[in-house]
């Protein structure tokens, strides 16, 4: 999928404040996974960098979402890991609200 393509993840309606939606479509290289965090939404490659574990299954604390699996966590606006066993980041991606969908453009980075 060419950087900047658009995608309609889900109706907002369906992800409230502390949910997570997992985005897998054929169209994507990879799932993407949205989060809502007291209202404010990121969108994150699903796999943690790691082991491959799907990151919409992790648990969110502040900006954070931690690998079910190792424990690494990724801060949401960034990507970074905050330490080992995951040292590579995962790919942020640009998300927005269009009317009632969350709209995300996968490929090109949440600004910072």
């Amino acid at each position: 999928m060419p950087a900047g393509t658009r995608i309609v993840a889900c109706a907002l309606a369906d992800l409230p404040p502390g949910e997570v939606v997992r985005v897998d479509r054929p169209e994507l290289t990879a799932p993407v996974s949205v989060f809502n965090v007291e209202g404010e939404l990121f969108a994150i490659d699903d796999a943690c960098t790691h082991a491959d574990e799907s990151l919409s299954e992790g648990w969110v604390e502040d900006c954070a979402v931690e690998c079910p699996r190792h424990a690494s966590a990724f801060d949401l606006r960034t990507g970074e890991p905050s330490g080992p066993p995951a040292l590579v980041p995962v790919r942020t991606h640009l998300v927005e609200v269009v009317g009632d969908d969350v709209v995300v453009e996968v490929g090109t980075p949440r600004p910072e």
